[in-house]
């Protein structure tokens, strides 16, 4: 091992601890996560206070059994990575704090990552080599954006949400119907066992040739107003029709950037990527011309190879964070 790089990722951005150590920005050496589901199921949502005390209590074991795992020590490693943005900011502050204390103990470099482009890195630890520029579509609970990727630390927003990210409104319908938390997995899986599958919901937007804002606040509005006015009606029915109706505007908006920015390669990454008829409705729309990128579920949710993945990249350019570095909120 003593001629590869290796790194440290740590990740707590929101309702997941992660570690990961990663060689030459590629290898998986070890991988764990701590998911906070459990705890804030009864709220239907992330509660900050309780993010941020779980994260506290359990990233030092994540990162012993992370060195365990890859059989090294904290003197092997070269670089340490952590998420500093966005997010919950009492959560975010748990990894870069750690990563710090590490930074500052061994001497190595610190690597403060943007969570949004280590989603992105994703498919590059699965043996993949994409080349640039790509775009990128990420959608999760948190964030839903579109963006143009011209190289690692590079990348431009073509737009984002105007309201609530589509993971969230995966979340709020499913509380809405009294389905449970998190909503995605609960409404695709009622999605699939529709029988009529009719179009229920209106199309969100119409194509417009100057944004590529993605909104969902009316999709939800209508879905509760459906309830109120059809309160006998099949819940599969309904999920099918709200899924199919939020994933149709991001493969809509995906599409129309590859379109108009001639770009071909495409990577789609976060929690909500997972979703398989998200990629199936990707899939469908493709053309002979589209290289289409998306990770493996277990690197779709929030973990820690993907920071340590990105900020490999970074220790090979030589960018650096300071010590001084703080987190924010806001992407």
């Amino acid at each position: 091992m003593s001629n590869n790089i290796l790194g440290i990722g740590l990740e707590s951005s929101c309702d997941e601890t992660a570690v990961a150590i990663v060689a030459d920005g590629k290898t998986i050496l070890s991988h764990a996560i701590f998911s906070q589901i459990h705890l804030h199921k009864e709220y239907y949502g992330v509660v900050p206070e309780i993010a941020s005390r779980a994260h506290l209590e359990v990233i030092n074991d994540l990162i012993d059994h992370c060195l365990r795992e890859a059989s090294i020590a904290f003197k092997d490693l070269s670089y340490v990575a952590a998420t500093y943005r966005p997010g919950l900011v009492g959560s975010l502050l748990i990894a870069l704090q750690s990563a710090k204390a590490i930074s500052y103990t061994l001497s190595i470099p610190l690597i403060a990552v943007h969570h949004l482009e280590a989603h992105l890195y994703a498919p590059f630890l699965e043996g993949h080599s994409i080349e640039f520029p790509f775009i990128g579509l990420l959608v999760s609970g948190g964030n839903t954006a579109l963006y143009c990727v011209h190289d690692y630390g590079n990348f431009d927003l073509l737009g984002n949400t105007t309201d609530d990210a589509v993971g969230e409104a995966f979340d709020k319908v499913a509380k809405f119907l009294s389905l449970g938390y998190p909503g995605g997995p609960i409404i695709e899986t009622l999605a699939g066992q529709a029988t009529l599958k009719k179009p229920i919901f209106p199309k969100i937007l119409a194509d417009s040739n100057d944004t590529y804002s993605f909104s969902y606040s009316g999709l939800k509005t209508a879905v509760i107003n459906y309830i109120h006015e059809n309160p006998d009606a099949d819940v599969r029915e309904i999920a099918y029709s709200f899924q199919e109706r939020a994933l149709e505007l991001l493969v809509r908006r995906l599409y129309d950037a590859s379109r108009r920015l001639k770009i071909h390669t495409l990577v789609i990454a976060g929690g909500v990527a997972s979703n398989k008829r998200l990629r199936e409705l990707i899939i469908e729309k493709k053309k002979d011309y589209h290289t289409i990128f998306f990770p493996s579920p277990i690197l779709c949710t929030d973990n820690g190879a993907m920071v340590a993945g990105i900020g490999y990249q970074y220790y090979k350019k030589g960018m650096y964070s300071p010590l001084s570095i703080d987190v924010k909120a806001r992407p």
